[in-house]
């Protein structure tokens, strides 16, 4: 009896071994990380904030100005993009429309993707094309300026800043390109008459000029490259929203100004996933902010981005809504303040909402494979182990996502740079280096 005793204490003391054992094999040591950080030459020439999670044991590893707050740049796609899991089912509310006696009167939502970049649908224009009716376009419910609260008015030529309104076609740029006959072409065509030679004009950063307040296109006498030559946002109205919109349905359409009433219906047009997909792998700025305004169309007919993102804090994010300072949709606004933790926080979120890893990766920059992140990482045997989003500003790098380590683990980082002085690059690869190092470590 007393031998089958001690046997059996043997035994128990023997299994809490080997699971201490086990149970310490599984944690990253802190202080590896910590040192990893510290001797980091590059990171410490400036501010830097680090979260490192163990999702598989729901235990923080490492933290350094976790709750410190930082210009997120892009890295604010990741709560538009929590936003729109929360608003949106599996495709996107692209129009609204009633039928009056022998009119269609429509509304827009903000939809993104009418004949803007790889999107295909062409649901909206055969929807017009096809009403017999007379159409009426109420151009009205669109709440904001025609840029985000914050953005860099010099910045009115870059293609990454497009205006935002209720009723986007092409992206709310036009595509300039030179023909092998040495003619200046432009998509959409209805725009080709306000591109005009001038003698004057010399290019420094810009082939093609627009006049900031107006349509008034310049491109120089000579230009020695032939095809594409540069996307270039156009000044919205609903007058110009209708021309385009003419131009393709090839039937008038007039303006009105009228409350969407109760009995309206919706036409969708892509698929969510494939329009967050292209958010945020490419990281385009258009796509988040005319989301964040989608969302807000199915609280109501009036499009606002600070209704939706106060309605998204207070509603999908109030563990940590006091911590955030929040006003755009894709992160072009240096008004944004978001701490290393609170982005671990969405992360966690994010992955409990869609619950499918293979889903999960697919929208999110692969490193070594898609997006943003395709040149920053090598694979592991021809594998990603980190899918992220990057947020890039002048003097402002962040990365915030997901690692699977050699051994499994399952983790979520963000790490958080501003003020530096060196280049981009450079954070860039210090970055990869490190989150590399602990896939490879642990």
């Amino acid at each position: 009896m007393v031998k089958k005793q001690l046997k059996n204490r043997v035994s128990t003391l023997l299994i809490l071994v080997l699971v201490s054992t086990a149970t310490f094999a599984q944690k990253i040591p802190q202080r590896k990380i910590k040192k990893l950080i510290e001797k980091s030459e590059i990171l410490n020439e400036h501010f830097t904030g680090f979260v490192l999670f163990d999702q598989d044991q729901g235990k923080m590893i490492y933290e350094q100005n976790a709750s410190k707050h930082f210009v997120p740049a892009s890295n604010t796609k990741i709560y538009t993009f929590y936003t729109v899991l929360n608003m949106l089912g599996d495709s996107i509310p692209a129009l609204k429309y009633v039928t009056k006696g022998d009119s269609l009167i429509f509304w827009g939502t903000g939809d993104p993707t009418l004949t803007y970049s790889t999107f295909k649908s062409t649901k909206v224009l055969d929807f017009l094309k096809k009403s017999e009716k007379k159409l009426y376009f109420a151009s009205h419910n669109y709440k904001g300026n025609f840029y985000g609260y914050g953005w860099n008015y010099d910045d009115y030529l870059e293609d990454f800043q497009p205006e935002l309104t209720a009723f986007p076609v092409d992206g709310n740029t036009a595509k300039v390109y030179k023909t092998e006959k040495g003619e200046v072409t432009v998509k959409p065509p209805f725009l080709q008459p306000y591109f005009k030679v001038d003698p004057n004009y010399i290019p420094e950063n810009f082939l093609i000029h627009r006049d900031f307040y107006t349509n008034q296109f310049t491109y120089p006498t000579t230009i020695a490259k032939t095809g594409y030559l540069q996307e270039i946002p156009f000044k919205t109205s609903p007058e110009l929203t209708i021309s385009l919109l003419e131009e393709k349905i090839n039937k008038e359409i007039s303006l009105l100004n009228i409350t969407l009433p109760q009995d309206f219906k919706i036409i969708y047009s892509e698929k969510t996933d494939d329009v967050l997909r292209k958010m945020m792998l490419v990281s385009d700025n258009f796509i988040a902010e005319q989301l964040l305004l989608v969302c807000s169309s199915t609280l109501s007919n009036d499009l606002s981005t600070k209704v939706i993102i106060d309605y998204s804090k207070t509603n999908f994010m109030k563990e940590f809504a006091n911590d955030i300072v929040w006003v755009d949709g894709s992160g072009l606004s240096r008004y944004n303040l978001f701490t290393p933790n609170t982005s671990v926080a969405l992360l966690k979120k994010i992955s409990l909402t869609i619950n499918d890893k293979e889903r999960l990766h697919s929208l999110f920059p692969a490193g070594g494979v898609s997006g943003t992140l395709k040149r920053a990482y090598k694979t592991d045997a021809d594998k990603p182990f980190v899918w992220a989003k990057t947020g890039t500003l002048t003097n402002v790098y962040n990365q915030s996502g997901y690692i699977i380590t050699r051994k499994g683990k399952k983790l979520i980082y963000s790490l958080m740079n501003n003020n530096f002085t060196r280049t981009t690059e450079e954070i860039r690869d210090e970055i990869a280096r490190i989150i590399t190092k602990i896939h490879n470590d642990y």
